[in-house]
């Protein structure tokens, strides 16, 4: 019988996506589209590695999972340091709509991208905190559909991704978040979050070596 390895660096590819599901984490109009209360200029640049991988997951028949941040439309602890989502501009209120800069159109806050979009079977986790598994049924989920592994995706990187990332960990989940397919609007935060992860909780790779992994 083979040795389990000694160190995460040692993991074989194969084994780090052993039984896979994609985790896009809150690519939303709020947080996405030109001009939103809660815009990361870089997550436009991710759109394009996202959708490789999605395009991937789907044609392999593997799990996809969106998490949408919500907010709560009564005061709460987040309100505090997200003063967005207060009723004067409803940041990521479920069924409030809005234009941004790069569409005429009213689009809802909390809804992923179009260019994203999810499709009828894929599954959508709502939430109304930073990490995906607290307070959701998101582990259940995974585990009904066998899923041993994530590939995380998404914005903003020290905030819901990596939240989403530890708490992945902790449940038992090999993780990789994927470099070139998460966003923050602070440079050093994003580098931090991405080398202190790599150190203790899961693997950090760009697109073209994930799906080459695949």
């Amino acid at each position: 019988m083979a040795s389990e390895p000694a160190i995460a660096a040692d993991v074989a590819p194969a084994e780090r996506l052993r039984d896979p599901a994609l985790l896009i984490v809150d690519m939303q109009n709020d947080f996405v589209r030109p001009g939103a209360p809660l815009e990361v200029p870089d997550a436009i640049a991710t759109i394009a590695p996202i959708r490789r991988l999605l395009d991937a997951f789907r044609a392999r028949r593997r799990p996809v999972v969106f998490t949408r941040f919500l907010a709560r439309e009564e005061p709460d602890l987040l309100w505090l340091w997200s003063p967005q989502c207060r009723p004067d501009t409803k940041c990521c209120w479920k069924d409030h709509r809005r234009a941004y800069g790069d569409t005429r159109d009213l689009l809802g806050c909390a809804d992923v991208i179009d260019e994203l979009a999810p499709e009828s079977d894929e599954i959508i986790i709502d939430k109304y905190g930073y990490g995906a598994f607290h307070g959701t049924d998101l582990d259940s989920r995974l585990r009904a559909l066998g899923v041993g592994s994530l590939l995380v995706t998404g914005t903003v990187t020290q905030i819901c991704v990596e939240e989403t990332a530890r708490e992945a960990f902790h449940h038992g989940y090999r993780t990789t978040m994927v470099s070139d397919a998460v966003s923050s609007f602070a440079p050093d935060l994003h580098d931090a979050a991405l080398t202190n992860f790599g150190m203790k909780f899961g693997w950090v790779a760009d697109t073209e070596t994930v799906l080459s992994w695949l």
